[in-house]
């Protein structure tokens, strides 16, 4: 065999081996860009709320942390002018 034939042998199995691999995964027919285009779509408002989630955890325990120093100075003050 030739090294242009084992080129074309390797390239032919490679393609059938990732057709079958795509149709394994659902991924085999027109509507496979679309669906991973809608896939990608998905995680990214998957991170995004993630992250968001993470941003009011971290205000609300801030918050939470403020207020209790803001209730222990109060208290703290009260108390000496009484």
């Amino acid at each position: 065999m030739t090294e242009p034939e084992i080129e074309t042998l390797i390239e032919r199995a490679a393609e059938r081996g990732a057709k079958k691999a795509l149709a394994n995964v659902g991924l085999h027919d027109e509507d496979a860009g679309r669906d991973v285009q809608e896939l990608r779509g998905l995680l990214e408002a998957w991170r995004a709320t993630r992250r968001t989630i993470l941003q009011t955890i971290t205000r609300v325990v801030t918050t939470a942390i403020l207020t209790a120093l803001a209730a222990g100075a109060y208290l703290h003050f009260t108390s000496k002018n009484q």
